[in-house]
């Protein structure tokens, strides 16, 4: 197959993280792959310093017909293919706030081949927009998973100043429990050394920061909300806590190293960065077959 990517971030975020573990499994798997995003963004950087076919983000790119088929990796990429893709296109749906109901909305919502929804969450919010279960498919993030888990004392959480974060609650439940938090902006690099990580958020499609925590091995304290309880067993495979500090702070006191063994082997199971590649390419070929 011959795909071409776009996506739109300014951040390496979680969607871009997929996009480019994505892009180079494709390669691997002998798929002909381009990468298309702003010419100063984090993701263009991060697959020419790999030597991954990747370009700045240009609207003439999206009318060749030198592709099979088209992956909008968010919004703004979505209406891009939808206003000027010559062939099949398809569109990753990563958040959970439901579908704007606009006229224009509606149009564009329509013309996808298929929607790449992150999580069933995810797909049950496009179903009550109106989107035909035939045109979703649930592809379920991917993370690596390291050689090791995590040997160490920390508890991380999320650094972030996006106010549908919980950054204050999480601040505020540590002081409660008398806990100190470790603030991360790079999950891979400070996670070797935790023994915990607290996810909190208003709203979450999936919440690929939490599969890393997992692949890690340790306990990870998450929000109840969203597709997060796709991820987390509570008091299986890590701990689902109310938006309240309270509830949050008495979670401290269960972290519990077999919980983030049990989390481990969930990711190794069913959320590798195999099993995502995997499950896009069986997407395509959906998408294609319907062309």
């Amino acid at each position: 197959m011959r795909i071409l990517h776009l996506d739109s971030g300014r951040d390496m975020r979680g969607g871009q993280y997929q996009a480019l573990r994505l892009h180079r499994g494709l390669l691997a798997r002998g798929h002909d792959s381009l990468l298309l995003a702003p010419q100063d963004s984090p993701l263009l950087a991060a697959a020419r310093a790999e030597n991954l076919p990747a370009d700045a983000i240009h609207p003439f790119r999206l009318r060749s017909r030198n592709f099979n088929l088209i992956h909008a990796h968010d919004a703004r990429t979505h209406s891009l293919a939808a206003l000027l893709a010559r062939v099949p296109f398809v569109v990753s749906r990563r958040v959970a706030f439901p579908v704007k109901k606009s006229t224009s909305s509606r149009w564009k919502y329509q013309r996808p081949q298929l929607f790449l929804a992150v999580s069933r969450h995810v797909s049950e919010e496009l179903m009550r927009a109106g989107i035909e279960e035939s045109r979703i498919a649930v592809v379920y993030d991917g993370v690596p998973v390291p050689a090791e888990p995590a040997h160490g004392d920390s508890v991380v959480a999320i650094d972030t100043s996006d106010p549908e974060k919980g950054t204050a609650l999480a601040r505020e439940s540590a002081k409660l429990a008398g806990v100190d938090l470790k603030f991360s902006t790079d999950l891979e690099g400070d996670l070797p050394t935790a023994r915990a990580l607290v996810y909190l958020t208003k709203s979450e499609g999936l919440g690929s920061g939490i599969l890393l925590g997992m692949a890690y091995g340790v306990t990870v304290i998450a929000s109840r909300v969203g597709g997060i309880p796709e991820l987390i067993d509570n008091g299986v495979n890590g701990i689902l806590v109310p938006n309240d500090p309270r509830a949050v702070a008495a979670a401290f006191a269960r972290i519990d190293p077999s919980l983030g063994c049990a989390a481990r082997k969930t990711v190794i199971a069913r959320f590798t960065v195999d099993h995502m590649i995997e499950a896009t390419i069986a997407a395509y070929e959906r998408a294609l077959s319907h062309d």
